[in-house]
């Protein structure tokens, strides 16, 4: 996670923006006591969508520890698909 001040953002926005989107880091600016904004890869914030989605229900959490034990257990096996 990398943090910096509105003044340095400004400064070299390019350089942040690249740090952020090559090496997907977490941009904190600091914009005073507790205020502040976080800027993260459009491929960090739809993992972080997808998570919030997969994990937005009793249902959903529940299939998805269930796909994981049996993974962890070698209980799984490969589908063919009808389209390529």
């Amino acid at each position: 996670m990398l943090t910096t001040s509105i003044s340095d953002f400004r400064r070299d926005i390019k350089k942040y923006f690249d740090k952020v989107t090559e090496n997907f880091e977490t941009l904190i600016i600091s914009r005073g006591k507790d205020n502040g904004v976080v800027i993260m890869s459009l491929h960090e914030y739809n993992s972080l969508c997808a998570t919030n989605h997969e994990l937005s229900s009793k249902r959903n959490e529940n299939r998805l520890d269930s796909a994981i034990e049996k993974f962890s257990k070698g209980n799984s096996f490969v589908k063919e698909l009808i389209e390529p």
